[in-house]
């Protein structure tokens, strides 16, 4: 009698999985008449990705072809991954995408101040991403050639950028201190290279390695010079660009070469997604004048300083001009909190730049991080 009881339950069993595969099946395909995918459908696809990464072989040839759309036409900058790069996004993204929005969900408070600091230095912020390929965001990460802390810096480069190493004290541990190190050295490099994957490629793998690829490869762009790089830093680079991709849900302008940021966006634009008409609606704007820093505005006024830099970009750069002036927009309750510290803000801000830590970028040459 058990035998049997054990029998129907494993007929009834295998009868469900074979309906609710059947189910999977019969999704009906796209026509190839269909309309572009739009941010918002890519977003829904690269989320259900998300929380579900493909197992079986059929699954990974519809991730490679969902995944193929996303980086064709992502979001409204309409930024494309280069082809060579999809097959280890493609794999990258399957083994490591439940961990990573793991770390995206606890590592919030570090990712603002990396974005604080990291916009203080003009840099984009999706170069925090660096920190978490290179440590997970752990400041106990060591590596196994002696690389330390978040930002993974070696002594020397460390000492270089500021950082005290020594037996009882260690910079390269602290957020704060190490990340301000890390946009230093992150802006001496592209100083030197003015291209993001290559910038990249040199924080891993030192300047040097990346100037002897360009001169083997005869080629300034990451994507004919990579194989004459180290494996690592090739991979960094790559692992870099699946990352921006989960965390973002789009590629951006540290995903790009050179060259195809120039194609595709423009040298001046920085990817900063462009407002809707109901946030042009509800915001408001103001002529101001004065040493005003955006990062100082949006930690006084409570607000996520990508979305600041969205509502004013190139606030910065603007600001310094001879002018002096601005037109300010923010969402209306963000402007009435300007307005009521417009004067500790502006004090701040002063305060900020007279310290000139934005300004300070000594140069390391030719020796990993």
């Amino acid at each position: 009698m058990k035998q049997k009881l054990l029998f129907v339950a494993g007929f009834l069993c295998v009868t469900l999985m074979s309906f609710v595969t059947a189910g999977d099946g019969k999704k009906p395909k796209k026509s190839s008449a269909a309309t572009k995918t739009t941010g918002s459908q890519t977003n829904t696809f690269l989320n259900d990705t998300i929380q579900s990464p493909a197992k079986s072989k059929s699954d990974s040839a519809n991730l490679k072809n969902g995944l193929s759309q996303i980086f064709d036409a992502s979001s409204d900058n309409g930024v494309r991954l280069n082809p060579r790069a999809l097959s280890f996004v493609q794999d990258y993204m399957g083994k490591n995408t439940n961990n990573l929005i793991k770390i995206k969900d606890w590592g919030l408070p570090y990712f603002n101040l990396m974005d604080n600091i990291l916009a203080n230095y003009g840099l984009p912020t999706e170069l925090k991403y660096l920190a978490v390929i290179e440590s997970k965001l752990k400041t106990g990460a060591v590596s196994w050639a002696g690389a330390v802390g978040p930002w993974q810096f070696m002594p020397e480069t460390a000492k270089g950028y500021g950082l005290k190493v020594t037996r009882t004290r260690d910079d390269r541990r602290d957020y704060f201190k190490s990340t301000h190190a890390a946009a230093k050295y992150l802006k001496s490099l592209f100083l030197e290279f003015g291209d993001w994957l290559l910038v990249i490629a040199a924080y891993n793998g030192g300047p040097g390695n990346v100037y002897s690829a360009i001169k083997k490869s005869k080629s300034r762009n990451f994507w004919d010079l990579q194989y004459y790089l180290p494996a690592e830093s090739r991979n960094h680079v790559k692992k870099f660009i699946g990352t921006h991709y989960i965390f973002e849900g789009q590629g951006g302008v540290t995903t790009l070469t050179k060259a195809e940021a120039s194609e595709q966006i423009g040298v001046s634009a920085l990817l900063i997604r462009k407002l809707s008409a109901d946030e042009l609606n509800a915001a408001k704007t103001i002529t101001i004048s004065g040493k005003y820093h955006s990062a100082v505005i949006a930690k006084i006024i409570l607000m996520d300083i990508t979305d600041f830099n969205r509502y004013n970009p190139h606030f910065d750069k603007l600001i310094a001009t001879p002018e002096n002036t601005y037109d300010l927009k923010l969402p209306i309750d963000k402007m009435d909190m300007f307005s009521a510290n417009k004067y500790q803000i502006l004090n701040e801000s002063v305060q900020l730049l007279l310290r000139g830590d934005i300004v300070s970028t000594p140069v390391v040459n030719n020796q990993k991080k």
